[in-house]
């Protein structure tokens, strides 16, 4: 092989691109490599290299001798580092230029991603020390990689001494979570320890981590037991003083002039004086529970306890924890002093129980064994307790129908409708929404630090128009809506300012009033709405079919004015 045609091999083999030039800044050779990274096409031997090259500088290197080290050049979408240098004869003259270039591309993108990693990761590192937990994050082999400060105030240990080391060393009492997670790969939670020097107690939940597949380590959340048994006892007796707040309400808070609001408050009167159960009968929203503290007010109980309960909202298991309480040791977790339930915390006073057609059958009998006998006996104990208690109950159900579907007990339903309360819906009602609205705007103008003066006829004879099926706690929910729409300087609420209520009128026709977000809530209500009564009130069908959980069906019920 010719010695020139050895060197062109040698350079088309090469990685990097090679241009060579004459004194005259004429293309002389240019390799495979140039080629395909200046994306050339043609034939450009012995052409000017501005020409093939538009921002190349090689003939700048011929005409000054100057060499130019690693300079960046963009080509296209690539970039490229390139050098160029000018090339002399034994009298150092110039005679041509050469230029070695190589794609940095690819490596100017991974410094970037290096560079993205390293934020990415301050970041997780700030994150995870700002949390109230307590974390902890081992590697594949269970050696502690990550600590964050709420662990150092747990366990006494600093960073520096844990990290790196197994994750045996903070351990005080029990096995390592994450050396046991480095052996089976699976999660554990609510495992119980001991750690640090203090040995202080705890449960830990870890889980594994996999990357791609490939087991890479695990991470733990660690949570002081101390602290968990305290909020519990904390959170206990703010529920056990939250449901003996004193009756809020009285027969002066009830509004309204039409015959069967009037009907309705001058039975209530009546019966407040007696012992007798009440029964308090209507749709949701048309304030049962109002009238439950205004009967409690009125009667010779009114400076007993006032303790609510809503039957529907607790689960079965723990709904007969709740009301009967429960002895000492009478389950595996179970408080050691025991816990008095709300019937006994009633004592005295009145026993509200709200959507007392949701009760579950196994407790109608023991709910029916106490009204007989005004004695209970606690989950787990032998000792009977006897107390005072005056019962008021509520329901939106038909109790008839669910007793002759033996849903509801026959004799439960003889001994709570002693005296029977309707409270009409809001609709056969109507001539009560002017002075509802007028109230409640004030009410909750109050609440939002507003002012609002008055209630123009327009809006008032737009929501007379409306059938309400929330009643009056979706009438509250709109007029609350309707003073968040107001501007700052108005003081009487328009026709505009309220929310639609007609979305069945949605013709091509129809004006649509009210901002997109009311709109939808509107629309929302509605098919929750029609869900429910698909379902006969049954909310836990009803979450179903929507695709949601019961909790947020409540917090949309409520929110909506359903409940």
């Amino acid at each position: 092989m010719e010695l020139s045609q050895f060197y062109k091999t040698v350079l088309g083999s090469i990685v990097e691109g090679v241009i060579i030039i004459d004194k005259d800044a004429r293309i002389l050779y240019i390799n495979k490599t140039a080629v395909r990274l200046l994306n050339l096409s043609g034939d450009f031997i012995g052409k000017p290299v501005t020409k093939v090259i538009p921002n190349t500088r090689l003939h700048i290197v011929v005409r000054t001798g100057i060499p130019e080290i690693d300079e960046v050049q963009h080509v296209g979408e690539n970039i490229i580092v390139t050098s160029r240098i000018p090339l002399k004869d034994k009298n150092d003259n110039i005679v041509g230029a050469v230029a070695v270039f190589r794609d940095i591309t690819s490596v100017r993108k991974l410094a970037e991603e290096i560079t993205n990693l390293h934020e990415i990761e301050a970041r997780l590192k700030a994150i995870i020390d700002s949390t109230y937990d307590a974390i902890s994050v081992a590697d594949e082999y269970g050696n502690v990689v990550l600590v964050n400060k709420a662990y150092t105030e747990l366990t006494g240990f600093k960073p520096e001494e844990v990290i790196g080391k197994p994750a045996t060393v903070d351990v005080a009492e029990g096995e390592s979570i994450h050396m046991t997670i480095a052996k089976t790969k699976k999660p554990i939670y609510n495992a119980r320890l001991k750690v640090g020097p203090t040995k202080k107690e705890v449960i830990v939940n870890a889980q594994p981590l996999f990357i791609k597949g490939k087991f890479s380590g695990s991470v733990a959340v660690v949570h002081d037991v101390s602290r968990i048994l305290a909020l519990t006892r904390e959170l206990e007796e703010m529920r056990r003083i939250m449901r003996q707040v004193k009756a809020q309400y009285t027969f002066e808070d009830i509004i309204g002039n039409s015959e069967k609001i009037v009907i309705a408050k001058e039975q209530a009167k009546k019966v407040a004086k007696t012992p007798a159960t009440v029964l308090l009968r209507g749709e949701s929203g048309t304030g049962k529970e109002l009238f439950a503290h205004a009967i409690h007010n009125e009667s010779k109980r009114k400076d007993g306890p006032f303790v609510s309960v809503n039957c529907a909202a607790i689960p079965e298991n723990t709904l007969e924890l709740e009301l009967f309480g429960y002895s000492e040791g009478a389950f595996f977790g179970a408080k050691s002093e025991g816990k008095t339930g709300l019937i006994e915390e009633a004592d005295g006073g009145t026993l509200f129980l709200d959507e007392i057609g949701k009760m579950p059958l196994s407790i109608q009998a023991k709910i029916l064994r106490f009204i007989e006998t005004k004695e209970f006996l606690p989950v787990g104990s032998t000792k009977v307790k006897k107390v005072d208690v005056r019962i008021i109950a509520a329901t939106n159900m038909d109790l008839e129908g669910l007793v002759k579907k033996e849903k509801f007990l026959a004799d439960l339903y003889f001994r709570l409708n002693v005296f029977p309360i309707y409270l009409p819906p809001l609709r056969e009602i109507k001539e009560d929404i002017p002075i509802l609205v007028k109230c409640i705007s004030k009410k909750i103008a109050q609440q939002f630090g507003r002012k609002v003066d008055d209630v123009s006829s327009v809006a008032i004879k737009y929501l007379m128009s409306y059938e309400w099926p929330g009643n009056v706690r979706e009438l509250e929910n709109v007029i609350g809506r309707a003073i968040i729409n107001m501007n700052i300087n108005e003081t009487v609420l328009e026709k505009r300012h309220f929310p639609t209520l007609f979305l069945e009128k949605t013709t091509e026709n129809y004006k649509y009033e009210g901002s997109l977000k009311s709109l939808i809530e509107d629309f929302e209500r509605k098919i929750i709405e029609t869900v429910l009564k698909e379902n006969n009130g049954d909310r836990t069908k009803t979450a179903k079919k929507l695709g949601i959980s019961l909790r947020t069906l409540y917090y949309k019920m409520e929110r909506y004015g359903l409940l």
